[in-house]
């Protein structure tokens, strides 16, 4: 391995309620979706299948208009129950009632020996086909890869520093063959390397460190350390002309999978979590599974907020929707819709709520690593744009945060990519968005600019 990353910007949202690692026993839910608004970039979504018909994992459902060889697919067997559609008939979601027992889409089958010949051109059509593509994300702009182009790496994060954030370790223990076999097969998709990287840390999985033909970084520093984003910017930082694709440990082991078995496997573990939650712990489900289930009958109160993936960049869903495609946590926090008297619960309070300015009680600063409870509130509105350089400490990217929102604010696009617009997505600045003292939705202010380049 190579010497260790450290990076020393950041900080570490330490919550209460992380899942423990066990295997909650829950029944399957009934129904499944799959939702056109998880795949950022997608605009013109379009169905392929209707209400009534009949489809097994790995049926294709729909796909982009502007995208049409790349297919997603159905996470599990059964009927059609809703093809749901919004303003302008714009496809927001497609239900799945599940059957009893998996029934699989038929895509050919490699020996391990086989896989390792695949053509480029032959692994490219087999994930479009089968919807694991969609598990490729392009950077620049965060959005699904397109096959046509070529990376100069790939890269994958074998951690996650968000709050609450699921163990990897357990998460995909014993699923080094296919691992390997997804590795190979994405090292013909690229003329460079293939890097994972690991938290120097923690112990590391042996699905990751036994890996073969990859370059293995180790990463240490607080969050937003495991962002991907962030660890491509220490290794192997994007250019101008530079196109890179990352993908997330389960989308290689899909790839496996998807060669070794010829089926398009779903299944996943997922981490249930948060202060809210009376047993945190882990479900073994399928992509887009029905949450209600897992949520009766284990909260500790009503009045909550559920959330698709984590705090800072998961979206929330209702106890009865679905979880995200690419998300392996839902996180249950309280809502923070109670008004707070200064006096007591505000800044003159000795409160010990989480807050990176240690601003919130006098005592705050006395707290350590304490676990926090935090809800939902953001202790303010939206307000003028402050300059405070708390945005410079908590990103680990030789960047300028403040400058770069400032020049998408005035749509200047020379200034927006000479200040690292191409380098960053939502989840690379969702840090800079919490420790915002002027309650801007910086997320959505880089996608703004994001997409002005995309569509300019």
């Amino acid at each position: 391995m190579a010497d260790t990353i450290k990076l020393k910007k950041g900080f570490d949202i330490n919550l209460a309620g992380k899942a423990e690692k066990t295997i909650g026993k829950f029944s399957q839910p009934k129904t499944f979706a799959i939702k056109p608004s998880d795949f950022i970039g997608m605009e013109r979504a379009k169905e392929l299948v209707q209400v009534g018909d009949v489809v097994k994992a790995g049926t294709p459902l729909l796909f982009d208009k502007k995208a049409e060889g790349i297919l997603y697919t159905s996470p599990v067997s059964g009927e059609v129950v809703e093809v749901k559609r919004g303003a302008k008939r714009a496809l927001i979601q497609i239900v799945v009632l599940a059957d009893a027992h998996n029934e699989y889409e038929d895509f050919k089958k490699f020996s391990v020996s086989e896989a390792s010949t695949i053509t480029r051109e032959e692994s490219i059509g087999l994930l479009k086909k089968s919807g694991i593509w969609p598990q490729i994300i392009q950077r620049p702009f965060g959005v699904v890869a397109n096959p046509e182009d070529s990376p100069k790496s790939i890269f994958i994060s074998a951690f996650d520093t968000h709050p609450l954030a699921p163990d990897y370790d357990f998460l995909f223990k014993g699923e080094e063959k296919y691992f390997q076999v997804g590795v190979d097969v994405l090292n013909k998709l690229t003329k460079g390397n293939v890097h994972i990287n690991v938290d120097a840390q923690a112990e590391v999985s042996n699905v990751f460190v036994n890996a073969r033909n990859v370059q293995i970084n180790k990463f240490s520093g607080p969050h937003p350390t495991g962002n991907v984003g962030v660890q491509i910017h220490h290794v192997d930082p994007i250019g101008k002309e530079d196109v890179v694709w990352t993908i997330n440990p389960y989308g290689v082991i899909q790839i496996g999978k998807l060669l070794l078995e010829g089926k398009y496997k779903a299944s996943k573990k997922i981490a249930l979590a948060g202060s809210e939650v009376s047993n945190p712990q882990y479900i073994e489900t399928y992509m887009g599974a029905n949450v209600e289930g897992f949520l009766t009958n284990n909260l500790k109160q009503d009045n909550v907020r559920v959330i698709s993936g984590n705090i800072l960049t998961g979206t929330a869903i209702e106890k009865n929707d679905f979880l995200g495609f690419y998300d392996h946590l839902i996180s249950v926090i309280p809502e923070g819709d109670k008004a707070r008297f200064f006096a007591t619960e505000g800044w003159l309070a000795p409160t010990t709520r989480v807050s990176f300015h240690k601003a919130f009680g006098l005592f705050s600063f006395l707290q350590g690593n304490k676990e926090h409870v935090m809800d939902t509130s953001t202790n303010g509105e939206e307000r003028a744009f402050v300059m405070t350089g708390t945005f410079e400490k908590v990103m680990p990217m030789d960047i300028l945060p403040t400058y770069l929102f400032k020049a998408i604010m005035a749509e200047d696009y020379e200034d927006m990519e000479a200040l690292g617009l191409f380098e960053v997505v939502e989840e690379d600045v969702a840090l800079c968005e919490f420790v915002d003292v002027s309650k801007h939705d910086l997320q959505h202010l880089v996608r703004q600019g994001i997409e002005l380049f995309r569509k300019g």
